[in-house]
Order: C-alpha cells, then structure tokens, then sequence
C-alpha cells in the first residue's frame, strides 16, 4: 500500500521580499507590532505571537503561480489579505497541516489555471481524503486550502 502525503506550501521566499516592498495590489507594506497574536502567518504557516512584528499585504497566489507556468488564470485572478512576517522567516517549523481547527474550503485549479470545484473540509482528519480527491482527478494542478469565513487563502497544495 502507497501513502501520498501532501505537503502545504507557505508563500515562496521570493515572492514575500517582494510582498514586503510592494503587495500584489501595488501599496507598500505597513509593518505592526501584533499586541494580540493569533494571526495565521502564510510565511511560516503558523499563527503569530503577541509581540511579532508582521504585515497585512495583498497577494495574489494564482496570479503568481501562473506567472512561474506561463499561464493566464484569467478571472480566477483574485487577490486578498495575508499576514506575514514583516522581516526574514524561516518558513514552516515542521510538515504537519496547518490551520485545520476550522472549517475550510480545498479549492481545485487545473494547468491552465481555471477553478475546477471545490470540497468543503469540515474535520481535521479529512484533509487527506480531500488532497487525494483533487488529485484523482488528472485535470487538476493544485488546490488552494482558504478560510471558510472570509475565503482568504492560507496555503497552496500542489502535485507531486
């Protein structure tokens, strides 16, 4: 029996030194001190701690993987809100899935970047069973894993 473990992708160094100059939707990056903590950091795919220095940036992350492809995501272009580190990070801190305490949404994109559908993922458990759905099917390139409230991105999966 063969066990495909899918790992979640923080946004790539590359494009969070840009993100911490100027986001995807053109505006400069406003660092804060975060009092409170709890942000979901797509950097380091982790929540923040009270104290951390991060920044709220648009980023457009089917945009961005279309651009590595050399494709056009056309109206699937949407950007939204991320909070990353506002310096350096060192990116995830191990391979476990991150924000799986709620319900969320695992949203299919092909190779030519069109939205192919999408799965609701209510237990933490079932993500698996969802990755493994997605890429059953051969059509599909990667998935985006988004907040169920507010549909922000959190982290992309994509085939192995």
């Amino acid at each position: 029996m063969t066990t495909t473990t899918y790992a979640a992708r923080p946004i790539a160094p590359r494009a969070l030194k840009e993100l911490r100059t100027a986001d995807d939707a053109g505006r400069p990056a406003e660092p804060f001190t975060d009092t409170e903590g709890g942000a979901p950091l797509r950097c380091c795919l982790r929540r923040s701690e009270p104290g951390e220095v991060i920044a709220l940036v648009s980023y457009a992350p089917l945009r961005r993987w279309a651009s590595e492809t050399g494709v056009t995501p056309g109206a699937y272009d949407e950007q939204g809100p991320v909070f990353i580190h506002a310096g350096e990070c060192h990116g995830p801190a191990g391979d476990a899935l991150p924000f799986t305490g709620a319900h969320r949404t695992v949203r299919r994109y092909s190779g030519e970047g069109r939205i192919l559908g999408g799965r609701l993922v209510r237990e933490p458990g079932d993500f698996p069973q969802a990755f493994l759905e997605a890429f059953d099917d051969p059509a599909v390139a990667l998935v985006h894993v988004r907040a169920v409230e507010y549909g922000c991105f959190l982290y992309e999966v994509r085939r192995d």
